[in-house]
């Protein structure tokens, strides 16, 4: 696979990952990993909105 499909592997198994309730911390990539980056981003756009805002 392509760095191109493996960055957008790597969101989409993050966003998989937050829609499953898993926690961050179960991200397969090592810390320095651009994959992990994509991985991060991923969970977050996957993770459910708040309607509680902290004002």
């Amino acid at each position: 696979m392509g760095t191109r499909e493996d960055i957008v592997r790597a969101t989409l198994d993050g966003e998989d990952a937050a829609r499953d309730g898993r926690p961050v911390t179960a991200c397969p990539h090592p810390a320095s990993s651009l994959l992990r980056t994509a991985w991060v981003r991923g969970y977050a756009r996957g993770r459910p909105a708040t309607t509680d805002r902290v004002q």
